[in-house]
């Protein structure tokens, strides 16, 4: 764990400063109640980037993002930038924070919270106690590959090229990482590629079986096709615990797992680099709800997900688990006594706003005895 702490603190755009503010009030009571400091660091990035500084990852905010132990980050984009080009959207600040701190392992949990059952649009019985975590490679494959680009043939047509490849050492890191979570969990991984009409999907499932027999033999491997995995999602998704798999297909995935549990607004995310010499290691947390901006500035937005975040980078970058479980177990009574956002909103709840539930839960962390 390191001795400084330092937080570099990305709100974004949209419904991005008002989540982070409830995830702020969670670390000042970390401060207060259990004597947990840390160094923070705000700055700007995605859209609120552009507008100030005409580019969506500035290099100073880029030299924070090294320097900083952890990045709790909030969600770019909106209306405002859709028209800029391609490589001036507010979301290439994620693509290039992935790609210049290495963060290769994307962590999506799919957690159904009790009191939340009903809110999935699958039946109970299907979803209750559902806990999946998907890993998702995230420097590589097509997002990332070469060649890339736009370009007009002969005949005047255009074409689009994005380029599959993935690399042994790039597998065999991602694998690892799933491999290593699963030891923690039941044992049980489940690798998603398409190996039987994509010769990097083969590679993919190759290189992740002799990972299990070499290093991990104590662990259960199944490769499942990307299609057939999906419907099994929606199918019976508890069959699966430990979910590794591509860049594309992880994107799609974790979306499809994630409403799973009813409402993107309750689901973090982990995003990590490899783990350097002196044990540290970058790594980037976030909501996967995204910027929202037709109810962004209107104090209706879930902080819940933002606050989950906080809670993941409390375990993996600071091996804080009791706390992350303190902030855990405060959102699950928060939701058990009613509350609602409007994203979760059930028959008979008490709907409220962002900064309330924020508050809710600040007031279940007071009841846990110092």
């Amino acid at each position: 764990m390191a001795d400084t702490r330092k937080l570099l603190i990305l709100p974004g755009d949209g419904i991005g400063p008002e989540v982070m503010r409830e995830a702020r009030r969670i670390l000042d009571w970390l401060d207060r109640k259990r004597g947990i400091h840390f160094e923070l660091e705000d700055d700007l990035v995605g859209g609120a980037s552009i507008d100030a500084r005409g580019t969506p990852l500035s290099d100073g905010t880029l030299a924070l993002a090294r320097d900083a132990d952890a990045i709790l980050f909030g969600a770019v984009g909106g209306p405002a930038w859709e028209k800029l080009g391609f490589d001036k959207r507010p979301e290439i600040a994620i693509l290039g924070l992935r790609r210049e701190l290495g963060l290769f392992a994307n962590l999506r949990p799919a957690k159904v919270y009790d009191p939340l059952v009903s809110a999935s649009t699958l039946k109970p019985e299907v979803v209750r106690g559902l806990d999946i975590m998907i890993v998702r490679e995230s420097t590589g494959g097509i997002y990332f590959g070469e060649p890339r680009g736009i370009e007009t043939l002969p005949d005047g047509q255009r074409r689009g090229v994005n380029t599959e490849v993935y690399t042994t050492s790039e597998i065999e890191r991602v694998g690892r990482v799933a491999f290593n979570l699963a030891q923690g969990r039941t044992k049980r991984v489940a690798s998603v590629e398409k190996s039987n009409v994509m010769e990097s999907g083969l590679v993919w499932r190759q290189v992740m079986t002799a990972l299990r027999d070499a290093e991990f033999p104590d662990v259960e491997l199944t490769h499942v096709l990307a299609d057939n995995c999906a419907m099994q999602l929606v199918r019976a998704p508890k069959q699966f615990d430990v979910v590794v798999t591509t860049n594309l297909f992880g994107d799609l995935l974790s979306d499809l797992a994630g409403q799973l549990t009813g409402s993107l607004g309750m689901l973090p995310s982990a995003t990590l680099g490899a783990v350097r010499p002196d044990g540290g290691r970058h790594a980037l947390y976030e909501p996967i709800h995204g910027s929202a901006p037709d109810i962004a500035g209107r104090g209706a937005a879930n902080p819940l997900a933002q606050i989950l975040s906080l809670a993941m980078l409390l375990r993996y970058s600071f091996e804080l688990t009791a706390e992350a479980a303190l902030i855990e177990a405060a959102v699950v009574r928060v939701l058990a006594n009613g509350l609602r956002t409007a994203d979760i909103m059930a028959p008979g709840a008490a709907r409220v706003g962002t900064g309330v539930m924020g508050e809710a839960v600040l007031r279940e962390l007071d009841k846990v005895p110092q």
